[in-house]
């Protein structure tokens, strides 16, 4: 019986060494196939097949073929927009930052090409979007509260576009999602200035709050910093300054804030009731 078993393990580890050296010569020769199947391909072939994989969706098959392109025909007529593409690949493929590289790259190579103004403006895009996360993308939430080192980074970029190519199509764009981008900046500095406040930190709450006034004025955040100025100061015993708070406030928002503030536990305890969970 022993030596049945001993014989049965002997024959299963030589069947899997067996399989395993098959499986790697698999995998190598599918990889010398794939080569080969390049070999007689000219510049063109290689986009168009590169543009087929990218309207399929098919961005890793097509960021291969870009780079192998550029690699094999770094000055042909394709070179400057296969760099352009592949930067843009890349973002689709959800890969920030190979992505503002690749358009980083195109940018300082190719800073007088009629296209350049689009390489700005993926960056914006890729720094606009790098934050959102899975559950983001289909669930809304206040981005407001996060940390905002992309959002700034992304009006950066954006700003760029404006100030250096007014007339670019991606302007208008461009603009709209700066206006977007400074309401959120502004409504974090609002949160900061509440934590400080909930910490007893009356004075870095009160300047937290000027700061959105003076800053970023005509957004959303504004009446929200003043009521936070207005509770610091009246926890500082400054009354007069608790009272020139209000009477902006008062002033300007006698309807209360134009824009309600977004409540994310109000969507979670609705989500959770459509699913039967909301106990």
């Amino acid at each position: 019986m022993r030596l049945f078993l001993l014989k049965f393990l002997i024959f299963s580890s030589l069947t899997l060494t067996l399989q395993g050296c098959e499986t790697l010569k698999n995998f190598f020769n599918s990889d010398s196939g794939s080569e080969n199947e390049y070999v007689d391909w000219d510049a063109k072939k290689f986009h168009d097949k590169a543009k087929t994989a990218m309207e399929a969706e098919n961005y890793q098959k097509a960021i291969k073929l870009y780079e192998t392109l550029e690699a094999r025909y770094p000055f042909g007529e394709y070179a400057a927009q296969t760099q352009l593409n592949i930067a843009y690949a890349y973002y689709k493929n959800d890969d920030p930052e190979a992505a503002i590289a690749a358009a980083d790259r195109f940018i300082k190579i190719h800073p007088r090409n009629p296209s350049v103004d689009y390489a700005y403006y993926l960056k914006g895009l890729v720094n606009f979007n790098r934050s959102i996360g899975f559950i983001e993308r289909f669930l809304p939430t206040d981005s407001t509260q996060r940390n905002p080192s992309n959002v700034k980074d992304a009006y950066d970029n954006f700003e760029v576009l404006v100030r250096r190519f007014p007339s670019s199509k991606y302007t208008a764009d461009a603009k709209q999602r700066m206006r977007a981008l400074r309401n959120n900046m502004a409504m974090y500095e609002v949160h900061v200035a509440r934590f400080y406040f909930k910490r007893k930190a009356y004075i870095a709450a009160a300047n937290r709050g000027g700061y959105v006034v003076k800053e970023y004025q005509r957004t959303p955040a504004v009446p929200y910093a003043l009521q936070v100025m207005e509770k610091a100061y009246t926890k500082l015993g400054l009354d007069d300054l608790a009272a020139d708070a209000k009477r902006v406030y008062d002033q300007n928002y006698p309807d209360g804030p134009p824009i309600a503030e977004y409540r994310e536990s109000t969507f979670v305890h609705q989500l959770w009731g459509f699913f039967g969970l909301d106990q």
